[in-house]
């Protein structure tokens, strides 16, 4: 099964100022711009095996971080800016018609840096369902619990995201039930498609406007999707993070990924659990609810860590970034830059270290 990883990181200057990223996005294919000035995005390659996405992810992720120092920048892991700042958007027709059609909650949007972690097709239904269940992992890579300075859950990038963005289209933003089969899937697609298209069209945007710029792929914000280009299953649950805990998880996220194509997956289980003869996923409330918890409470909730536990995950190796640097209630300018400042440290010390690692990667960054 090929994997293949996005990964969005905050750029800041040497004072832990948001800036743009000085021509990053011109070096390469796999650095591209994103929604607002000071994000980018480092992409991979679908790569055969999670020890051939590790070696390039770290090599390309070492290079960007050469190429930002050389231009006084450096790159920050964390869900959100963390501070009370406003955050430049690019000028763009798409976003335009979405600020004008969702109002000022888009802004919300802007606030948020995740990774994106795709997976073949292979049974994509059964895909999709065990993608839905493991929702609450996204507890394990967390990085901020700071929204503009105020302290907001342990998973304030998914709060905002999910309670707060999409409000006005709470089915466009959240996560979705289980599915019967793709068919089903592409069929609620088509519907939110036609709902945000027609709240559009009373916006006043021109239909053929807006045709140039969505697509029913493209228009709904789930943590997941289907990619019809290059055909793969795109879990968009977790907080950009340490390449070691994103490493991690993607390992442990693929483990189950090729269970499901090798084994039954029956939903209905009170609990859940991942085991060589059968994945069981718990009913959609109690993903729902633990979903809820994974993003206010994180892995300080024993329900989570017990949840992910029986889903096949050593929650114990995890450290999130948002439990490291959690404690102030609010975080004012000069405190956020120093903050941003401690996390990119950690980001180039975490990229060497991963250089470093033999074949026992995993175990040298518990």
């Amino acid at each position: 099964m090929h994997v293949s990883i996005e990964a969005e990181y905050w750029v800041i200057d040497r004072s832990g100022a948001l800036t743009d990223p000085g021509g990053l996005t011109a070096l390469s294919e796999h650095v591209v711009p994103e929604f607002v000035e000071p994000l980018l995005e480092v992409k991979t390659s679908p790569c055969e095996s999670v020890a051939a996405l590790y070696d390039e992810f770290v090599a390309r992720l070492k290079w960007v971080l050469e190429e930002a120092s050389a231009r006084d920048r450096l790159l920050v892991p964390s869900g959100t800016p963390i501070g009370p700042v406003e955050v430049p958007e690019h000028d763009s027709e798409r976003a335009a018609i979405q600020r004008r059609v969702v109002g000022e909650d888009f802004g919300y949007a802007a606030h948020c840096a995740g990774t994106h972690v795709h997976f073949d097709r292979e049974e994509v239904a059964d895909q999709l369902n065990t993608l839905i269940a493991l929702d609450p992992a996204l507890a394990l890579l967390s990085s901020s619990p700071y929204y503009r300075g105020r302290r907001v859950a342990a998973c304030a990038r998914a709060y905002v995201y999910r309670k707060r963005g999409y409000e006005a289209f709470p089915h466009h933003g959240q996560l979705w039930e289980y599915v019967d089969s793709v068919e089903g899937w592409n069929q609620l697609l088509e519907h939110r498609f036609k709902e945000f298209e027609a709240a559009a069209r009373d916006e006043g945007v021109d239909p053929e406007r807006f045709a140039e710029h969505f697509s029913p792929e493209d228009t709904v914000w789930t943590p997941l999707r289907l990619r019809t280009e290059v055909p793969t299953v795109e879990w968009r649950s977790p907080d950009v993070g340490l390449p070691s805990e994103t490493m991690r998880l993607v390992r442990e996220m693929a483990t189950v990924m090729e269970r499901v194509s090798e084994t039954e997956v029956v939903i209905g289980g009170e609990e859940g659990s991942v085991d060589v003869e059968m994945i069981t996923l718990p009913g959609f409330a109690t993903v729902r609810e633990l979903t809820d918890e994974a993003i206010t409470t994180g892995l300080e909730s024993p329900a989570v860590r017990a949840y992910l536990d029986r889903m096949g995950f050593d929650v114990p190796a995890y450290r999130p970034l948002t439990h490291r640097i959690d404690g102030e209630r609010q975080m004012d300018e000069r405190g956020t830059r120093d903050l941003r400042l401690d996390l990119a440290r950690c980001l180039e010390a975490d990229v060497e270290r991963l250089q470093r690692s033999s074949a026992d990667w995993i175990e040298e960054t518990s």
